[in-house]
């Protein structure tokens, strides 16, 4: 089975496990992110997408499955600014993960590493309830087309 049929398999189990119906539009929306997951893209993009492919979908249906998918561990989100982004979960064998993000391309790169040993040690009776890590920088294709 091609990797984007077994991924697409594997997302539709999640689906089922997290009792959410499988749906066309459910099935399009995971196909798109599934075909786009190495970047994060704005959520109103997504949206548009969705809107094309499905005129009568409401704002609303679009933003309560991506958030439905992320409390089922299949997508992640980001907020830069006031503007929302969201990608396919890279890897579900590690869902505590971070991520390097190409300030050029837009590529995401999944960190499997977690500094947080460090940043605890830094905060004796503190207590840390979460994080998000996330590295900016230029990727090696982006390094290599601009030195061309």
């Amino acid at each position: 089975m091609p990797q984007m049929q077994q991924q697409l398999s594997e997302a539709l189990t999640v689906l089922k496990q997290n009792h959410l119906k499988v749906t066309k539009q459910r099935k399009a929306l995971l196909t798109y992110l599934l075909q786009n997951q190495d970047h994060y893209h704005d959520v109103t993009l997504v949206d548009d997408y969705m809107r094309q492919q499905f005129p009568g979908m409401s704002h609303n249906t679009i933003y309560r499955n991506i958030k439905e998918f992320e409390n089922a561990g299949m997508v992640e989100q980001q907020v830069q600014g006031d503007q929302a982004r969201v990608k396919y979960q890279c890897d579900f064998s590690h869902l505590h993960h971070h991520h390097f993000i190409c300030q050029k391309c837009g590529k995401v790169t999944e960190l499997k590493a977690c500094p947080m040993d460090v940043f605890e040690a830094q905060l004796p009776g503190y207590e840390i309830v979460g994080h998000r890590i996330e590295l900016y920088g230029i990727c090696p294709d982006c390094q290599l087309a601009m030195t061309k």
